[in-house]
């Protein structure tokens, strides 16, 4: 799978003032999406982000060959809907190609599912590892309400297209929002747990279009963990190191059920990742609000000792926390769909 391999070397790694090593890089391939998850974007009125700005795919190929040259072992590809994007194989095909000094870069993707059962075999012969599929309930008139969109069993089709290919670990995250989907948490464990995948349910964040969150309406990991334990016993495995997620054994194994309580729990000191824009921005944090601009050296004459400046400068500037719990937090202008997940 993949092309032929480019080595890069190490000139430094990528470590913050905290003592954080940084190994993941998220890469937002578009901002644009196929659903409407009222959670995350608004149901019109998007404002787009400029064609012209949108990274190439030999600029995307350009960071993560730097990246990975400074420790970068991981790089998961985003949206908005990452599968929207036309060259999506070729992208996952580049990426792929890359080996850093301790090995090939694993490739993996966040995606709604929905061009799957057209994109699941070119993309694992492209080299992709691994996908998360997001599915927050499984009720086709709440997916409607939900998405603004009634795709359901594109959804679904996506995920055993997934399944079919040989995709693993398969993971399924959802958002748990009170009143909408918190009363399906263990029908979605099930329905992971038939498909040999495991369910992640997330923690509403503050990275809304709207800037409506409310830490009173957010559903926290602790209840979802109280749901869960009412219909499985579970059982916590060994330490997450950098992962978002508590991962428990549901009813003994094998199966697993995983938790990302951002808000309540964060794991920011244990955070690896840095995440790149669709239009060339430099995030060292989900919560950010300051960003710094690749554009100007990947279209300008810079080498990739400056772009490697610059993204040790921006790691360098790294909190040690998001922030939510300071009183004097903002959230982050940019949505969600803008920022990659």
């Amino acid at each position: 799978m993949g092309g032929n391999r480019i080595v890069i070397g190490s000139p430094g790694a990528l470590v913050d003032r905290f003592g954080r090593v940084h190994r993941d890089l998220r890469i937002s391939l578009t901002d644009r999406c196929s659903l409407r998850c009222t959670y995350c974007m608004p149901e019109e009125g998007v404002e787009w982000l400029a064609k012209d700005n949108i990274l190439t795919t030999d600029e995307l190929a350009r960071v993560a060959e730097v990246a990975a040259s400074l420790g970068i072992t991981e790089v998961r590809l985003t949206g908005g809907e990452p599968l929207l994007r036309r060259d999506v194989v070729d992208v996952v095909a580049r990426m792929a190609a890359i080996e850093g000094p301790e090995g090939p870069l694993e490739v993996s993707m966040t995606t709604n599912a929905l061009a799957l059962p057209k994109l699941a075999r070119p993309l694992r012969d492209a080299g992709l590892a691994r996908v998360n599929i997001s599915i927050d309930t499984l009720r086709r008139e709440r997916f409607a309400d939900l998405t603004r969109r009634d795709r359901l069993d594109d959804t679904l089709a996506g995920i055993e297209a997934a399944r079919e290919v040989g995709f693993a670990p398969l993971k399924f995250n959802a958002v748990a929002m009170r009143g909408v989907n918190d009363d399906e948490v263990v029908d979605l464990v099930r329905f992971a747990v038939e498909r040999d995948a495991e369910m992640r349910f997330i923690e509403q964040m503050p990275l809304d279009a709207g800037h409506i969150w409310s830490r009173v309406e957010m559903v926290r990991g602790e209840e979802i963990l109280d749901a869960l334990r009412a219909a499985f016993t579970l059982e916590p495995v060994g330490d997450r190191g950098a992962s978002p997620a508590e991962i428990f054994r549901v009813d003994g194994g094998p199966a697993t059920v995983g938790v990302i309580a951002s808000v309540t729990a964060p794991f920011c000191g244990a955070c690896d990742r840095v995440r790149l824009t669709a239009d060339g921005q430099i995030r060292n944090c989900l919560f950010a609000r300051e960003e710094s601009d690749l554009l100007p050296l990947l279209r300008g004459d810079a080498g990739d000792d400056d772009i490697a400046d610059l993204l040790r400068r921006s790691i360098a500037g790294k909190l040690p926390g998001h922030g939510i719990d300071e009183p004097g937090f903002l959230q982050p202008q940019r949505p969600m769909s803008a920022i990659g997940g």
